[in-house]
């Protein structure tokens, strides 16, 4: 049995759905040049990602079904795991815009399209309106139609409140290390990343198989939400010390005064005079500055205090899967197969 979904069918999904939004728009008589930029929006941004968000909602019924899914459950599971694409990338286009960001996927962000601009917030609300269309159309008679409706919109909501937090407590153009603090970067990462790219895909696909309790839901959040801090401390410690031939990208998240895992538990760890080089170096846009930082990451041997947190978290989270007991509707292999794709990444 296949316990993970076939990319190509899963892509195979979108263009039906690009389309029905579409559909959708021209019942209001929508100009086709207006139709035609809804179009290169939805396609520019939705598909082309890693997609492991999309797919794990389908790999999630899988899990739980413990059989192939049939093919209603396929098409279903798999418009669930777009629509949490499309949330993602209503998330990207506004985020670039708010971060003034250069390229996004190898490409020039959305707002930086020749003629889009800030038309590009106007783009990021239709994204998030299509999530809802295409539930109306496809799950309105399911029993847990009111379930999905209420899960996106309480994401939404998380994600924007990390949002707001990571945004007033590092400033690229206002560098004050007194602004970090680790509660603070927890607080970020826990609502801006863990909710919607975690907990999110697993309780969409418990809620459709109609297997949701307010019991494993709760197991399942206990368990992903530390799935999903682990992922962004593991992100920003990639950010500084991983090798960027194999990520594809240089990190940045020193110049970009990030309020990272790394520079917070550097924060709890320095001399007065370590503190002094982090609060002239960290945030500027300059490569000698940013290696002085880095310089202090390595005298405080971050390296190892972060290897150290990911041995203690991943033995925590282990311990939560195996505590599942499969009778009340989980499955271990759901959570295995996430902490499978992300421990000890290199990219």
């Amino acid at each position: 049995m296949a316990t993970k979904t076939d990319r190509a069918s899963f892509e195979a999904i979108f263009p039906q759905l690009a389309q029905e939004i579409l559909d959708h728009a021209k019942k209001y008589n929508l100009p086709q040049n207006a139709l035609e930029w809804l179009e290169k929006a939805l396609n520019v941004n939705v598909p082309g990602g890693k997609l492991n968000r999309g797919l794990s909602v389908p790999d999630t019924g899988l899990a739980l079904l413990k059989k192939p899914l049939n093919d209603e459950q396929f098409q279903h599971l798999s418009i669930l795991g777009w629509l949490t694409e499309l949330l993602q990338a209503f998330f990207l286009v506004s985020d670039d815009i708010m971060d003034s960001s250069i390229t996004r996927r190898g490409q020039p962000c959305w707002y930086r399209h020749p003629g889009v601009g800030l038309i590009a917030i106007n783009d990021a609300f239709m994204l998030e309106s299509g999530i809802y269309l295409t539930l109306k159309k496809h799950f309105r008679s399911h029993p847990a139609y009111v379930d999905l409706i209420e899960l996106f919109h309480e994401t939404t909501w998380q994600t924007e409140l990390g949002q707001l937090c990571d945004l007033i407590t590092a400033p690229e153009d206002n560098v004050n290390l007194e602004n970090f603090s680790m509660e603070k970067y927890m607080f970020i990462v826990t609502y801006k990343t863990a909710y919607y790219s975690f907990y999110l895909p697993v309780a969409l696909a418990l809620h459709y198989l109609q297997l949701a309790t307010p019991e494993n839901l709760q197991q399942a959040h206990d368990i992903l939400i530390p799935l999903g801090q682990y992922f962004q401390v593991q992100d920003d410690y990639l950010d500084a010390y991983g090798d960027p031939a194999v990520i594809g990208k240089i990190g940045t998240d020193i110049q970009d005064n990030k309020c990272s895992w790394l520079v917070n538990q550097a924060l709890q760890r320095c001399s007065a005079e370590q503190r002094q080089v982090l609060d002239a170096a960290y945030g500027r846009k300059d490569n000698e500055l940013e290696a002085k930082v880095k310089a202090v990451y390595r005298e405080l041997d971050l390296e190892k205090v972060y290897h150290e947190y990911e041995e203690k978290t991943v033995g925590e989270i282990r311990s939560r899967i195996e505590a599942i007991n499969e009778s009340e509707g989980l499955k271990k292999e759901v959570f295995e197969a996430f902490l499978g794709k992300i421990y000890k990444r290199s990219k």
